[in-house]
């Protein structure tokens, strides 16, 4: 497995309320664990939702009894909602913080992913294929027929978000399983990414720097903020 993390605040903002964790060695009964979050609220409490919901999944996949990963996950995550949205009630200065998640697991063959809001999984082979289905007004709008998937990027309201974690006292996570075989590469991203750039754009910088996670992830960037790089960008590849 190789691997390679990155956050910028782009070209656009002063700060990075994103927050990403990527680690290839054991953790918890996980063989590995990989995460990216963006933060929303005011300056402070977008970083602090971010942090404290990376850290509270982390904190409770080291000691769950959960048996299945997928339970871990949801464990995982309804904990850190719980946290961040208690925080949000009892400091004036965190009110109405929240963040998204995406986060993934590789056992063997299988990868094993959970998502809230509209950061996103990306899976590599032949084609670059999207797994999470985001949590947004403008994905409600494709669902429904109003607007055509190439479309997303540009409309006007894309950054409106349907579900984030800690908004509210209970949030649902979607999971999913898939199957990858050896050269396979996952993609995990904040919105500051995949709105910046079109998914054939990602699709060859993956494949022109499929031996070189570092290069790619960094490509990835430096394509973002010379797009305009509106937005807080984070990137975690891993090569199976």
């Amino acid at each position: 497995m190789q691997t390679f993390s990155i956050t910028d605040t782009g070209r656009m903002r002063t700060a990075n309320q994103d927050y990403i964790f990527c680690q290839d060695k054991e953790i918890g009964s996980f063989p590995n664990l990989f995460i990216v979050a963006d933060g929303m609220g005011g300056h402070n409490a977008g970083d602090t939702a971010s942090r404290m919901c990376v850290e509270e999944v982390v904190s409770q996949i080291q000691k769950s009894t959960e048996i299945t990963p997928i339970g871990i996950f949801e464990q995982a995550v309804a904990a850190a909602n719980e946290k961040v949205y208690q925080t949000s009630n009892e400091d004036p200065a965190y009110f109405g913080m929240g963040t998204t998640i995406v986060a993934a697991m590789v056992l063997g063959k299988m990868v094993y992913i959970v998502n809230v809001g509209d950061s996103r999984l990306y899976v590599c082979k032949e084609t670059l294929s999207q797994v999470t289905v985001d949590h947004s007004l403008v994905e409600e709008m494709v669902q429904s027929g109003k607007l055509q998937k190439e479309e997303m990027r540009t409309h006007p309201n894309k950054n409106i978000i349907t579900r984030a974690l800690g908004t509210n006292p209970e949030v649902k996570a979607d999971c999913f399983e898939i199957e990858v075989e050896e050269g396979d590469v996952l993609l995990l991203c904040s919105d500051g990414l995949s709105n910046m750039l079109e998914d054939k754009t990602i699709e060859s910088i993956i494949k022109q720097n499929e031996e070189n996670m570092e290069k790619a992830a960094k490509q990835l960037v430096d394509e973002a903020n010379a797009a305009g790089g509106k937005d807080n960008i984070s990137v975690v590849l891993v090569r199976i």
